[in-house]
């Protein structure tokens, strides 16, 4: 009967059905009741919010960061045969900063075995147990609030996407350094590629490129200027607070909504230091003229049309009287742009999470769904046939939990041969869903999802049952939706 169930006369029955109901990439997604009637102010990040931007960008901050470790930093020059893989890593990894290892975490802290990284090689899970005492990372090893390592911290969460050149930059250099039987500090190496990465931004190298062949970096959508004609047309005021420079923000916005798009914005803040932003009260604003140049007045209140830097959001409220629920925040960073905005202000929060729409694309694939079908079938079979110690029982059980393995391994390459799902690790949500859901009302793809609800919607979560509120696989394989012919006969046999 193990042979019975393997095989594939078990999917017509069940995929066809689930086909059927295959998910929109281009939905909003709930994980709080909000309806967008009680809206009145929307506010935005600029980078990967209103702005996305093509593949070429991160290869070059990849070779820009790669270059200032060689000129500046003075490591090997032979790091320059590494080029940007952007199918290395996803977000929300960890890295231990001691150990030099890259690493998906789950919800509960627990490491996904098989997806543990040193330099470019995975490491053995025994490997990985004898290193962590088990697959466990204990909380006070964890990343701070904000995925930095910090205070004795060992480990730091990697969440916004700009980091995706870095996760790479740090395995690639651990990998010359291995391959080469170099001796170094890990700890060293972690903190030059994290400043030499800041370096890209800060002395304005990303921002310069970005501006000279902007068509090249930003990927143009009129449905960003669709987005933000729709909520003036509906009377809605709007902001955008990011922490991008004013000439760069201006260029780019004029590229994709046009050269009024000013108009459109209440208030329009830079360089803001998000998340100090949040939580400074000590920063004033100070307005930016037309040539970009500080002015040193005072500011009384925050005019339409105008642009401000640095502030902070305590002062923000107080010029604006935009508190509370009313306010909802689009932004891309779980963190920095969310946290405390849900946490300490009572604000509605909007997470932009561009992966989203590739990850639906494939769960919706036929060869998805019957993997996952057959994976949750040999989950439910080992739950119910545990019970059995007979010889040849224990055989096919051992099989089966080396199929489901090998199932797991064919699931996580759907999406990342090395580190699969940003959402899920084998069976658990990740740290990176679970910071998601716990900051963000709702999340999207992109904002161009706005378009397709009306201005009064109101997103209502799914109702997710608790584990006690429904049957297990193996009563549901028995007496529920997902029956297996036969399975009841056959499960007497001994």
């Amino acid at each position: 009967w193990y042979n019975f169930f393997s095989s594939s006369l078990l999917f017509p029955e069940f995929v066809p059905s689930i086909m059927s109901n295959m998910l929109n990439p281009d939905a909003i997604f709930s994980n709080n009741e909000m309806s967008l009637s009680d809206i009145e102010i929307y506010g935005f990040d600029y980078d990967y919010t209103l702005v996305f931007y093509s593949k070429h960008l991160h290869t070059l901050i990849f070779n820009a960061a790669r270059d200032l470790l060689i000129n500046e930093h003075r490591y090997p020059a032979e790091i320059r045969k590494y080029d940007y893989d952007p199918n290395f890593a996803i977000r929300g990894l960890h890295y231990d900063v001691h150990r030099a290892l890259l690493m998906k975490i789950d919800a509960f802290h627990y490491i996904q075995l098989g997806t543990v990284y040193r330099g470019l090689s995975v490491v053995p899970d025994e490997e990985v147990i004898a290193m962590y005492d088990g697959s466990h990372v204990p909380l006070e090893q964890m990343s701070d609030f904000y995925g930095k390592s910090s205070q004795g911290n060992t480990m730091k969460q990697f969440m916004d996407i700009f980091s995706l050149p870095e996760m790479t930059l740090l395995s690639c250099v651990n990998e010359y350094f291995l391959k080469n039987n170099i001796d170094y500090e890990p700890v060293h190496l972690y903190k030059d590629v994290k400043d030499s990465i800041r370096d890209v931004h800060i002395k304005g190298i990303m921002y310069r490129a970005i501006e000279a062949d902007i068509e090249k970096y930003i990927c143009y959508a009129e449905q960003t200027r669709a987005v933000l004609a729709k909520l003036a047309d509906h009377g809605k005021k709007m902001f955008l607070i990011t922490n991008s420079p004013s000439s760069f923000v201006d260029k780019g916005m004029k590229f994709i909504v046009g050269k009024d798009w000013r108009d459109l914005f209440d208030v329009v803040i830079v360089q803001a230091d998000k998340p100090n932003f949040f939580n400074d009260k000590r920063r004033p604003f100070r307005k930016v003229n037309e040539r970009g140049v500080l002015l040193w007045d005072k500011i009384h209140k925050l005019q339409k049309g105008q642009i401000y830097k640095q502030g902070n959001l305590y002062e923000f409220l107080k010029l604006t009287g935009w508190r509370g629920s009313k306010v909802l925040y689009f932004g891309d960073h779980i963190y920095s742009d969310l946290a405390d905005l849900t946490l300490k202000h009572g604000w509605r929060t909007g997470a932009i999470i561009p992966e989203l729409r590739s990850e639906i694309k494939i769960m919706n694939t036929e060869k998805y769904i019957q993997t996952m079908t057959w994976l949750q079938t040999l989950t439910g079979l080992l739950e119910h046939m545990q019970v059995h110690r007979d010889p040849d029982s224990q055989m096919i059980l051992e099989e089966w939990k080396k199929e489901r393995k090998e199932m797991r391994e064919m699931n996580r390459n759907f999406f990342n041969a090395q580190f699969g799902s940003l959402f899920r690790t084998d069976e658990n949500p990740t740290y990176f869903l679970r910071r998601l859901s716990r900051f963000a009302d709702i999340y999207m793809a992109s904002l161009s999802c706005l378009l397709n609800y009306e201005p009064d919607y109101t997103f209502y979560p799914r109702r997710t049952p608790l584990q006690h509120e429904l049957p297990g696989w193996s009563d549901q394989l028995c007496t529920g939706t997902f029956r297996i012919p036969f399975l009841q006969e056959t499960v007497q046999i001994k």
